[in-house]
């Protein structure tokens, strides 16, 4: 073969492997660069969605309308979303509406506990006389929620909207706080209960501190800074045996951890009105009962096993002296909670800081007459028409006090404080509620029918 044809087969070879060299730096490159797109198009997705469930995730399962909104009815994956923004107008719009005065320079009351006892019937009272009210409830289950519903209904046919959330979810509060601006805040939602905390002591922690510090924070930077009236107990004189009892005496020997965490209340009540200007009124109710109650006060399960035939275990003290409670009827509570709010103070606070010294008070809300566990008893037997089984035991050591009796002369000097039920009469009107309530017919009216039959 020609020398020639050799060196130009020779080269014709090395052509092709370096334009093969070519082609695979080429392709390499394609691939890379393929990969960092595919790789950024991921990452871009994927921040995408993260940011989407970072907007509608809530840290706590209120089932309001605002909680409802899914990110598959957002504008990004949805070619209209006037259904979530409606929906979203419509709550607004009935937060505003149940917040608004019906009389001239009426309060606009933001109701925490709405769906509770006591709230239930502060917010009817308000909203009867005109007064812009909203309510605010989780309804959990420490006692049976279906009559917590049952006061919601109650709630709605006096125009009351209760929005359902937790003290804790601070973005709502917010947002409440943004929509309406507050005159008065009612704070009346807690973990109630001596005996339950022995259970589950981190509920009352969460409740009664967190709840009102993350309350108190909100209400602070508030513009403008609402007055808060808020329960206390009378459990915070624990261990006090000065009667009766009186704001000036010591309360630091608290005898349970409900007692514990409202004293401690009060004492952040203290630092929130001194370091950020905020008008605060604590309450301490002493033994509320009446119609619409709690199932796990005495006088209620008291009659509930009474009609059932059951025994009921009776405490008397560790030296066998009987246990009395200074009852005190709802209505009574009721005026004294209107009273407060009514002769609560402005707020000082602006943007977050004290601009002067704000009104901070205490006052007890009781009866003034203690009456012994056996006497309640009594009245209910004759009520119910039937004799009660009745166990006497030593009280345990769970927290309860033998004995409370309240000084109501500073709530009367301050709002004309005075209550004006006794036990017979008030439990007569619970016991009226009680069998309407769960179709009960108690034995004495069955007695009376016949009675009425025969002659």
């Amino acid at each position: 073969m020609p020398l020639s044809a050799t060196a130009d087969t020779s080269k014709t070879v090395k052509l092709e492997r370096y334009n093969s060299y070519l082609r695979k730096i080429h392709s390499t490159k394609v691939l890379k660069a393929s990969s960092k797109v595919l790789f950024r198009a991921t990452l871009l997705i994927a921040l995408v969605l993260v940011l989407l469930l970072a907007l509608n995730y809530h840290p706590h399962s209120a089932a309001h309308p605002l909680h409802r909104r899914s990110f598959l009815s957002t504008g990004l994956f949805s070619s209209s979303s006037s259904s979530s923004l409606g929906e979203g107008a419509a709550w607004e719009k009935r937060v505003r509406q149940s917040s608004t005065a019906k009389r001239q320079h009426g309060l606009s009351v933001l109701v925490t506990g709405a769906a509770g006892f006591v709230g239930s019937h502060c917010s009817i009272a308000l909203r009867k006389r005109g007064d812009g009210v909203l309510g605010f409830d989780n309804f959990n289950d420490y006692y049976d929620p279906s009559l917590k519903r049952a006061r919601q209904q109650l709630l709605e046919k006096n125009q009351v909207f209760i929005v359902e959330g937790d003290l804790n979810d601070g973005p709502l509060l917010r947002k409440l706080f943004d929509i309406v601006p507050f005159t008065h805040v009612l704070h009346l939602a807690a973990q109630a209960g001596v005996r339950y905390a022995m259970k589950n002591p981190q509920s009352y922690i969460s409740s009664n501190i967190a709840g009102l510090v993350n309350l108190l924070e909100v209400a602070k930077a508030a513009n403008p800074q609402p007055a808060i009236v808020w329960a206390s107990s009378s459990s915070v004189y624990g261990l006090n045996t000065e009667n009766p009892f009186s704001e000036e005496h010591r309360t630091d020997q608290p005898a349970s951890l409900y007692a514990a965490t409202k004293k401690a209340g009060e004492e952040i009540a203290h630092t929130y009105n001194h370091i950020y200007g905020l008008s605060l009124t604590g309450l301490r109710f002493f033994t509320v009962y009446g119609p619409w109650g709690r199932p796990d006060m005495a006088y209620f399960f008291f009659t509930k096993d009474i009609l059932h035939g059951k025994s009921i275990d009776i405490y008397r003290t560790q030296d066998n002296q009987e246990v009395a409670r200074d009852f005190t009827y709802i209505d009574d509570i009721v005026k004294g909670c209107v009273g407060a709010l009514d002769t609560a103070e402005k707020s000082t606070g602006s943007g977050g800081k004290k601009r002067g010294p704000a009104q901070l008070r205490v006052y007890n809300l009781g009866n003034t007459s203690p009456v012994p566990v056996g006497r309640l008893v009594s009245i209910l037997e004759g009520l119910l028409g039937t004799k009660a089984k009745k166990h006497l035991i030593k009280m345990p050591r769970n927290g309860d006090v033998p004995y409370t009796h309240a000084n109501v002369s500073l709530a009367y000097r301050d709002f004309g404080y005075k209550p004006t039920t006794d036990l017979a009469a008030g439990l007569r009107k619970f016991v009226k509620w009680y069998v309407s309530y769960y179709g009960i017919q108690p034995r004495v009216k069955k007695e009376n029918s016949r009675a009425d039959e025969s002659a």
